[in-house]
């Protein structure tokens, strides 16, 4: 008999809402019994029908609710779902690169998908999406017809699931060198050994934003990963400095600079927050200074640490920027909230001596949409400011 998971009173009010996760402490009793990883029923304290998910008893979420209806999860019900997430990135002009897939923001918990070119890149973070990943090579590969599917399944969050790490081809031929066209920038993107699946693709929007702030100016791109951020503003810039602590993330920029031929950017090597207190020191000053670190925190116990690194890391950001250029500044870590973001830059602003006003807000780019119910879907914050 397959599982059948009743909720305690109340807890169901935020699955039913459109949140996918059942802990395991909002579960009063299980009924039945399968495999783990099999698809379970979700019903409330008094028997209400919610939906039907995926089980690990291995892990905190005990249940990831992705069918509402009365569907199963066959072949073809994947199928759809797959076409669907990738038809609504068609309809906003995306093509050569983005992310086809979203997890729980298009009602497929666990599971991520990017296209860069004619290759896709595949994460399965659950149990149940793991043990279903042939199939969904098969639906891949009949929608798609793509060169190649790369898994990159090597997250920790794996670990939460009872699962190893995992990496390789899944299907047809993936080259170690993909070039993709952002913006009208050309790109290199490692699949195999980059960050992630290969490149953060969320920030194609905020990247492209930037040009409006760069046109003849000086641009200072720290954390630079592989020059996104800096392959942007070299389109108009007078000159762009792209610094990170990884040879191998520059080595990925000078790749970039010489594949769309550019001349007014050069690197820098080093630990961007020593390197900010030495510009400082020095009196180096840019037009503009983009900050875009990774996540400072990856859990709620981590927040106030990662607060004081934000903030110190702002402030000389906002020191280092001339009068009248801008600090353009993010954060990945959905655990550093719009509400708390904003009010570290403002005490960032005030404790720098300067006059600061913010002029652009934006989030992740909408191949990465959120859902309202479930804030951990809205994880990117990106702020213009303006130094007067």
């Amino acid at each position: 008999m397959a599982y059948e998971v009743y909720l305690k009173k109340g807890e169901e009010k935020r699955i039913v809402a459109g949140h996918s996760w059942v802990y395991a402490n909002e579960v009063n009793k299980i009924v039945g019994k399968d495999k783990n990883g099999s698809l379970a029923t979700v019903y409330s304290f008094d028997g209400r029908y919610i939906g039907k998910g995926y089980i690990n008893h291995l892990s905190k979420i005990l249940v990831r609710v992705f069918i509402r209806d009365n569907q199963e999860d066959t072949k073809e019900f994947y199928m759809k779902r797959l076409q669907e997430a990738n038809e609504y990135r068609k309809t906003l002009g995306y093509d050569n690169c983005y992310r086809m897939v979203f997890a729980e923001a298009d009602n497929l918990p666990a599971l991520i998908i990017d296209k860069y070119a004619d290759t896709l890149v595949m994460q399965c973070l659950s149990l149940g999406i793991d043990q279903r990943k042939k199939m969904l090579v098969e639906c891949l590969v009949e929608l798609f017809n793509p060169k190649g599917i790369y898994e990159r399944s090597d997250a920790s969050v794996r670990d939460k699931e009872g699962l190893p790490e995992s990496c390789g081809v899944l299907y047809g031929t993936v080259d170690d060198e993909i070039i993709i066209e952002e913006n009208g920038v050309k790109m290199s993107v490692d699949v195999k050994h980059g960050q992630k699946t290969g490149y953060f693709l969320d920030q194609k929007e905020n990247r492209f934003a930037l040009r409006r702030y760069t046109k003849d100016k000086t641009v200072l791109d720290c954390f630079c990963n592989s020059g996104g951020f800096s392959m942007n503003a070299a389109i108009n810039a007078k000159e762009v400095t792209s610094v990170d602590i990884s040879e191998l993330a520059l080595k990925n920029v000078e790749r970039n600079i010489e594949l769309n031929g550019y001349k007014n950017v050069k690197t820098e090597c080093g630990d961007v927050f020593a390197l900010l207190r030495n510009y400082k020191r020095d009196g180096k000053k840019w037009d503009v200074v983009v900050l875009d670190p990774p996540a400072f925190c990856k859990s709620a116990n981590e927040v106030k640490d990662a607060y004081r690194g934000y903030k110190d890391i702002n402030i000389l950001g906002i020191k280092l920027v001339n009068k009248g250029g801008f600090l353009v500044t993010s954060s990945c870590s959905h655990y550093m909230t719009f509400p708390l973001f904003e009010k570290m830059l403002i005490e960032a602003a005030r404790e720098s001596g300067r006059i600061v006003r913010c002029v652009e807000i934006k989030s992740q780019s909408p191949d990465h949409p959120s859902l309202l119910c479930a804030d951990e879907t809205q994880y990117l914050k990106f702020f213009v400011l303006q130094i007067m």
